[in-house]
Order: structure tokens, then sequence, then C-alpha cells
């Protein structure tokens, strides 16, 4: 999903990219016509306990529905397949080739080959056989916990498998900007401030031991704020004064984070994970200037009160400013966007990988 082709042949550590390009110049060989066909390779999966190579060639199927009726030189995709192996270059990586079933191509690499390989990257370094991909810098999102709340098993998936494909792409030679959005912004603050507030009436006395349990703390200030209406107005008026940058409130804001802060980096500490963080307070002042960019653009429109984009080919707009005038993740995250210039774009979610 995330890697294209190899620029040059300096670096030739990528045994299947090899492969496609010799059997590319075999297709062009076999069917001249058909100019569109890109090689299918991929690695031999043994089946009951069988392999009949290393890497298979899979294109004389679709090859075959697409010339069939047009020419009479092939009468299947079996010959077709014979075809693609009988114009497959000469190489030094190929020690055998096999036509199996319908036209699958094997090929077994020669163990000379690799040997030489191996011993050609123990000396010039593994970093020889990194993809040189055509990709100068690439933003992977990862992590991303919020404030005030533990960190989950959907967070532990995000930032390993975040870290993972930053760590690929960092070997590929790619500049990569580790982003961790923390959640450290929102509605959810006012409550916390003003829990934490009522505790401490002296700002000296707050940090993590007086706390203790942030989570247990969250959870306590949320029970108040559901419970008592006089509680959640001042709430209320507490995130009014902390996006106005009152000092006071502003300076509770920071003792809540650094104590979450100082939680998520003994994770990050015990799984070796490297992140600069970019919370969402960071991107708030930038937000109005990024949707003022696209609304001159036409790009957002009204609907139902609300300042959405709409996306061609999906059913739901992205919202922008809710219909009560505030932000939400959509707008941090475009925020975000336009403040980096990157040619790869790599979200982690608590579930699934976007890649864009």
């Amino acid at each position: 999903m995330l890697f294209v082709s190899i620029q040059g042949a300096e670096n030739m550590g990528n045994v299947k990219r090899q492969l496609v390009q010799l059997f590319g110049v075999s297709l062009r060989a076999t069917v001249p016509s058909e100019t569109d066909v890109a090689p299918l390779v991929d690695a031999c999966i043994a089946k009951s306990g069988v392999r009949f190579g290393d890497y298979q060639c899979n294109n004389a199927m679709g090859l075959w529905s697409k010339i069939k009726g047009k020419q009479t030189e092939f009468r299947g995709p079996t010959a077709v397949g014979q075809a693609i192996m009988k114009n497959l270059p000469p190489s030094d990586m190929v020690e055998s080739c096999s036509v199996a079933g319908p036209g699958f191509v094997n090929v077994v690499l020669s163990r000379n080959w690799i040997a030489k390989s191996l011993q050609k990257m123990l000396i010039d370094g593994i970093d020889t056989w990194a993809p040189c991909l055509p990709v100068k810098r690439a933003v992977v999102d990862f992590s991303s916990p919020n404030i005030a709340k533990e960190m989950h098993v959907g967070h532990l998936r995000s930032t390993i498998i975040g870290d993972t494909l930053a760590r690929m792409l960092e070997f590929s030679h790619v500049e990569v900007l580790r982003r961790n959005h923390v959640g450290d912004w929102g509605t959810q603050f006012g409550m916390l401030i003003e829990f934490l507030f009522e505790k401490f009436p002296n700002p000296e006395d707050v940090n993590e031991a007086a706390i203790g349990d942030l989570q247990t703390f969250y959870k306590a200030s949320k029970v108040r704020f559901d419970s008592d209406p006089e509680f959640k107005q001042r709430a209320q008026q507490a995130v009014v004064r902390l996006q106005g940058g009152e000092d006071t409130y502003h300076r509770a804001w920071k003792q809540i984070c650094e104590i979450s802060r100082t939680e998520f980096h003994r994770v990050y500490e015990r799984l070796g994970i490297q992140l600069e963080e970019k919370g969402e307070s960071f991107y708030n002042p930038y937000i109005p200037g990024v949707l003022e960019e696209l609304n001159k653009k036409g790009i957002i429109e009204d609907d139902k009160g609300a300042r959405v984009i709409f996306v061609q080919d999906v059913n739901i707009p992205l919202i922008v400013v809710k219909s009560d005038g505030g932000y939400n993740y959509a707008s941090t995250d475009l925020a975000a966007l336009r403040s980096v210039s990157a040619f790869r774009l790599l979200y982690m979610f608590l579930e699934i990988c976007y890649n864009c």
C-alpha cells in the first residue's frame, strides 16, 4: 500500500521488485499489443506442505481474457504462461521456472545468488537494501491519547503500528514526522479545571501526588458535571475563560496536561517509541485561517447550520464547523495538514490505518 516503484538501479534489495521488472519485460514481449498490463508477482505460499517455487507470476489468466478472440497464437492461459516463462530475460537471481495450472509461472531463486546478495548486504550494510521511495517527507499520525484519560488497547495498537510504519519509512530514507496529536483541548477541560479549583483552592498544592490517579479524578469531575447544574454552568464558563487565555485557567490546564504527559512518556519509554507531540491546542489558533482559505476557494458549504465539505463519492459530508460554531477533530486535522508539506500522510486510528 505504501511503497511505489524503485528509482534507479543502485538499490537492488527488494527481490519482488526485481522480479516485477523482469516479468514486465516478458509481458511486453509476450503480448506487445497490451501495453497496460502490470506484472502480478507474489511470494509462493505452501499448500498442504507443497510449494512450487519462491515467487509466482499470476498474469496469464487475466491476460488471456484480454486477448481471447483477438488472435490465435495462444490456445489458453496455460500457453500464455508458457510464453511468459519463455520470454523471461536471463537473470542470475533465477534458478529455474515452471508453469503450473492455468498459466501460473513459478520462479525458484538461485541459492548462489541469495548467498552472494546476503554477503554483499553484510559488507555494504542493510541500508543499501532499503527501497528508494519517490517520497521526500511523510507524516505519521499515531498514538494520540487524551489528556486525563488512561491509554487503552486501542492506543497501544495505534502506537505500535504507527511506530512500525515510521521505522519502515525511515529505513527507506524518507523524512518522517512522527506526530502525536494529543487530545489536550476541548469542553472537558472546563469540567476538569473547575473540579481542580474545588479540590485545591491553593494552586501551589497541585501536583501528581496530590491529584493521584488522574483517571479517577476525571471520573469524579464527570459525576459532578452530570449531577450538579451549578457546577456544570461553572465548568462551561471555565472553557470560555480557558479559550480566552485567562492566566489562572491556562496554568491549571497546563498542570493537568503535564500530569497526563508524564504517564504517557512512561509508556513510550518502555516501548522505545519516539514521538513529537503536537496537541490539538497547538493547531487551534490556525483553524480560522485555514477554514477561511477553504471558504474563499468555495470548498466549504452551509448544511443545516453547520459548515461542511462535500467529498465526491462520499455520502456523509465532512463537518468542519459544528452548528453551535465549535470546531471538531476535522477542523484540527485540516489545520495540521496545512502546517506541513508532506508527500504521504498516514493516520493510525484505533482500528484502521488510513493512507493518503
